[in-house]
């Protein structure tokens, strides 16, 4: 994993996504009208995001020796990604994330984290670190790597900076149970309800809560209504782009991407913010979290 500018560390899972005509509530029925299969996981389908727009990226995760695992990994290496801090395991189940999607891209999700959860500290090669900018994190279901993810921000060179999206999984948790890895972060990345759980406030109030606790930049993604972003100087609400949304699987990860994105090439937030919601909106258009995801040529296009 030398010589990367980032490397993301998150879950890595096969996104089974079916097309329903609604999502079905408790005791209801719906019918399944098509399926499909890509290559998901949050931080993984940031990591892809970057890569198609130039940023040297690598992957610390952990597959199964299965064909999900063996897809993953051949994705990544299709788009560029090293793969050399990805751990293989011999036994068990490849992460998989069942998604069921209805006719205005709207969906509900069902996680089977598989080796994901065992993941330990001391599967990361700590002497990879030296070239990196930045570290991208997002959250896993079991507790084993969160600890790990701990260990890691505790033990990074200085000059690497992190990115956490802390998906609903760790918004769960609360701030106390994140201060951990809170205090180490540089860009915190949630979406309206991810800051609600967090710190029970609305965007501008619980930005500033986080921003007290250390974080540095607090973008929050907020669906239709675009994004809200602020480094306790500056606040930026930007609107987002208007299309026609086939899939929003990603979209959040894809919004990620070209905020990162922005940063690293030193755009102010606001700019960040508008190649964010380009990302985005290129992401939602399409089925699958990575399909639609625009290359470094497309950006001049905003």
């Amino acid at each position: 994993m030398s010589n990367l500018d980032v490397a993301g560390f998150g879950a890595l899972n096969v996104d089974k996504l079916f097309k329903v005509n609604r999502i079905a509530q408790e005791d209801e029925e719906s019918f399944v009208t098509s399926s499909s299969q890509f290559p998901g996981g949050s931080a993984a389908n940031t990591i892809v995001g970057l890569a198609r727009l130039g940023i040297k990226t690598g992957f610390i995760g952990k597959v199964a020796n299965d064909k999900e695992g063996q897809l993953l990994l051949k994705d990544f290496k299709r788009e560029n990604v090293n793969t050399n801090g990805i751990a293989v395991e011999p036994n068990g189940s490849t992460g998989v994330v069942m998604g069921f999607v209805d006719t205005i891209g709207e969906r509900a999700l069902y996680v089977a984290p598989g080796v994901n959860d065992t993941i330990s500290f001391e599967e990361i090669i700590l002497e990879d670190f030296e070239s990196l900018r930045l570290l991208h994190l997002t959250s896993f279901v079991g507790n084993s790597p969160f600890e790990s993810q701990k260990k890691l921000v505790q033990q990074l060179p200085r000059h690497v900076k992190i990115s956490l999206d802390p998906g609903m999984l760790y918004a769960k948790r609360g701030l106390k149970q994140l201060k951990p890895l809170l205090k180490h972060v540089s860009v915190l990345l949630p979406n309206e309800a991810e800051l609600k759980l967090l710190t029970g406030l609305g965007c501008e109030d619980g930005s500033q809560e986080l921003l007290i606790q250390g974080v540095e930049i607090v973008a929050v993604k907020r669906g239709t209504m675009g994004c809200f972003i602020t480094n306790g100087e500056e606040k930026h609400v930007i609107k987002s782009l208007t299309v026609r949304a086939m899939d929003t699987t990603g979209a959040g990860d894809a919004w990620n991407s070209g905020f990162l994105y922005g940063l690293l090439n030193n755009k102010g937030l606001f700019e960040c913010g508008h190649i964010a919601n380009f990302v985005a909106s290129r992401c939602i258009v399409k089925m699958g979290a990575r399909t639609g995801l625009p290359r470094i040529a497309d950006i001049p296009k905003l």
